[in-house]
């Protein structure tokens, strides 16, 4: 007979427990939780939970607030869930979904069945806080997928009830709160009360509910994004249109034979936009420097090549000009806090030299592009080339700190052409629960990096954190600097990664740091039906990713 005591490490501190223990119910002063900030869920053997988990085994538990990244995902679920419920008690019969991350940390939602005025605003934001100050009760139920699809079609979440039919799973977990019920994705704080701070705004069609950072500050004011936002409502609308706009509408292109059809009109609306930045560019003559920006795995590279083809149908030739031959020998670059060489900050970068050469080129004069090598360090003169740009001809250069005036401030405005490109993920799970944009770019490094940078899934995932900060720090702010912005995802795309992602995530070992991202991710991928890359055409952007493209990559 199994002894019913458990042996738990509860924040450092050794313990015995019957079976069946929850963690709240250790929570007490002796054993408290050892954050800034109260606690919201807990790691079980690394592995994400609520509060009210119930213990069946051995374990070491460690209890996560604010301060952390997990802590966070559960900050924002139970905000969201606290705001749907308090919508529910407004009017059964306003619909609200979620839509892009503003901003960053903030979501906007999409109130349908009233004007989401400030009158609304301060109605809901009263709710809320009813519901927080009440600290009500949230609950999860696990049940049969044949119960949970029934009930949540009875309360018109048809999008979560197709989701729950397709997946092969026995049994499924709704969250309760107040009025609302919806299929939860992940762990949630025991009660509202473990919400202790947000902000509410009006924002075009809709609201920006504002969460705290990892520090607990909220936006000292919100600062809108007009560009960024105009592609979100471009994404969305093209989703309308193919029909498209939840996991489980995807799930149902390939359930029902549509997905080729799919694949391609998705490729030709990239190629439509391209075509139609290409046409701006070709039709001011003045410019003659296009600068290319975006975050990591962004298929920046792929977006140049595609639009250097588009040029080139206008009679425009287009010269590659590469950052990275303009780094500063590694005894001039300034370092991280480890002592490792910060190539992603400017000042790594010769702008002065750049600028130099940016301006001679527009002048029609020859110089002498410079070489470098990661390896040395150092420039490697005899790699130098000559060159001189011609009347149609005209200069690309893509990086991180493209939109960054400091590049290019040798050149005239009326001269340069600024792109923002990233990898904006309008595709939701369903109605209440959206995909973080910034995995979609992870899971495509993490499978470029293993396939053709001999990098590990683990390896890029401890990476990644610093891959953001930088992100954060150097590209960020200046996205709403671009010309125009171009929106790299493909809504099908998930799909596609699918299954090397799940084979290249399930290589990291158990005790590894990066295992919990790995598991978080593998769960995700759980919803999509796989796709096979015969279908996605050979100059598609993500075939610099997944390989098999019609480009040639340095």
């Amino acid at each position: 007979m199994n002894d019913p005591t458990l042996r738990i490490v509860l924040n450092g501190t050794a313990m015995s427990v019957p079976s069946g223990t929850r963690i709240d119910a250790l929570l007490d002063d002796d054993h408290r939780h050892l954050g800034p900030f109260q606690p919201l869920g807990a790691l079980v053997n690394n592995r994400p939970v609520g509060l009210s988990y119930a213990l069946r085994a051995n374990a070491t538990v460690t209890t996560l607030d604010l301060s952390s990244r997990e802590g966070m995902d559960i900050y924002r679920r139970t905000a969201s869930a606290i705001l749907y419920a308090a919508v529910l008690q407004i009017s059964p019969d306003l619909k609200i979904s979620v839509g892009q991350s503003i901003g960053m940390g903030s979501y906007f939602f999409e109130v349908l069945g009233v004007e989401a005025d400030h009158k609304f605003l301060d109605t809901l934001r009263s709710h809320m806080r009813e519901l927080i100050r009440n600290k009500t009760l949230i609950t999860v139920e696990r049940t049969t997928v044949e119960d949970a699809t029934e009930r949540l079609e009875k309360i018109g979440a048809f999008d979560q009830a197709k989701l729950t039919r397709q997946r092969r799973l026995h049994e499924v977990l709704l969250v309760h709160l107040d009025q609302y019920i919806g299929l939860l994705h992940g762990p949630i704080a025991n009660n509202a009360g473990a919400i202790d701070r947000f902000a509410l705004y009006a924002y075009e069609h809709g609201i920006v509910l504002d969460f705290p950072n990892e520090r607990g500050e909220l936006l000292e004011q919100f600062v809108p994004q007009p560009k960024l936002f105009n592609i979100y409502l471009e994404t969305k609308k093209w989703n309308q249109l193919v029909r498209t706009e939840t996991i489980g509408d995807l799930n149902n292109h390939c359930i029902h034979g549509t997905i080729s059809d799919l694949v391609k009109v998705t490729e030709a609306l990239h190629e439509k936009k391209i075509a139609a930045i290409a046409d701006t560019i070709a039709a001011d003559r003045d410019i003659r420097l296009i600068l290319i920006a975006g975050p990591s795995s962004s298929g920046k590279t792929t977006f140049s090549k595609r639009l250097a083809i588009q040029l080139k149908v206008h009679g425009i030739e287009p010269v590659g000009i590469s950052i990275d031959s303009y780094y500063r020998p590694h005894n001039e670059i300034p370092r991280h806090p480890d002592g490792i060489c910060n190539f992603e900050c400017i000042e790594a970068i010769d702008t002065p030299h750049l600028n130099d050469h940016l301006k001679k080129l527009l002048e029609g004069k020859a110089v002498e592009l410079p070489a470098y090598s990661f390896h040395t360090g150092e420039r490697l003169a005899h790699r130098a080339k000559h060159i001189t740009l011609e009347k149609d001809q005209i200069l690309i250069i893509e990086g991180i700190h493209g939109l960054n005036e400091v590049m290019s401030a040798s050149v005239d405005h009326a001269h340069k052409f600024k792109i923002y490109v990233s990898a904006l993920t309008q595709l939701c799970i369903d109605a209440h629960n959206r995909i973080f944009t910034t995995d979609s770019r992870l899971c495509r490094r993490i499978i470029r990096d293993r396939l053709f940078r001999g990098t590990s899934a683990a390896e890029t995932i401890a990476m990644w954190p610093s891959v953001r900060a930088g992100e954060q720090k150097y590209i960020f702010p200046y996205q709403e600097d671009a010309d125009v912005m171009f929106n790299s995802a493909l809504m099908y795309e998930h799909a596609l990664l699918k299954p090397l992602a799940e084979r290249f995530l399930a290589e990291i070992p158990r005790e590894h740091p990066s295992f919990m991202e790995a598991s978080r991710l593998l769960r995700f991928f759980d919803y999509f039906i796989p796709i096979m890359p015969n279908e996605v055409p050979h100059n598609s952007l993500l075939r610099e990713f997944i390989g098999g493209s019609s480009f040639k990559y340095g």
